[in-house]
């Protein structure tokens, strides 16, 4: 007989941040039906998003018209604090909108998972991070991204795609050394070059 393998959460919880890069449709195929992705697309559609499901495994995503006042209020912050996957929200909210605010993404608790290659990533890119740290919600501002050289202190998946999402509408040429080169980040990179971007060195670390 045959099998189809499920789409990969860690990759899909990428992708669908993603879609915010663009007022324009993007469709998405082999969507697993899992409690992390289904919470992150009713998340979009809280923010905006006109999200459709066309096929058991198939949405649409249009970002086209995002409450940016909801991105500053407390229920959206409290739905990101229960879903370790947002935090790739930043990336793309940044490029597009110059602003995000997020809280301290939760998630299964296996052990530290920083979150320094991110927003080390992201400032020098020309992003300017606040924390507060009564409220445990982090404050990030961009009035210009431009393009830059970095080394990442370690080949982070998440910290590679949020980094690579905020580049990608930047000025200029961006260059990631240590990036990841898993397949998560192949696939992304693949999505960001259909929907525009010029990645290269896919999968080179």
């Amino acid at each position: 007989g045959e099998i189809i393998p499920q789409g990969a959460k860690n990759e899909v919880l990428q992708i669908i941040c993603a879609t915010l890069l663009t007022s324009e449709e993007v469709i998405v195929s082999n969507i697993p039906d899992i409690l992390d992705v289904n919470n992150l697309i009713q998340l979009m559609r809280n923010m905006g998003v006109t999200v459709a499901k066309t096929s058991v495994d198939t949405y649409s995503f249009k970002a086209e018209n995002v409450d940016l006042a909801y991105l500053e209020s407390d229920e959206f912050l409290k739905k990101c604090s229960s879903l370790r996957g947002s935090v790739m929200l930043i990336g793309p909210m940044i490029a597009r909108f110059g602003k995000a605010l997020i809280s301290k993404p939760g998630g299964d608790k296996i052990g530290r998972r920083r979150l320094d290659t991110h927003f080390l990533g992201i400032q020098k890119l020309g992003a300017s991070f606040n924390y507060d740290a009564v409220n445990g919600v982090f404050k990030i501002t961009a009035s210009h991204l431009k393009g830059t050289y970095m080394l990442l202190d370690e080949a982070s998946v998440t910290g590679t795609a949020n980094i690579i999402m905020t580049a990608v509408l930047a000025t200029g040429v961006t260059t990631i050394y240590n990036a990841a080169c898993e397949p998560y980040i192949q696939q992304l990179c693949r999505m960001l070059n259909r929907m525009g971007a010029r990645i290269e060195g896919i999968a080179s670390m």
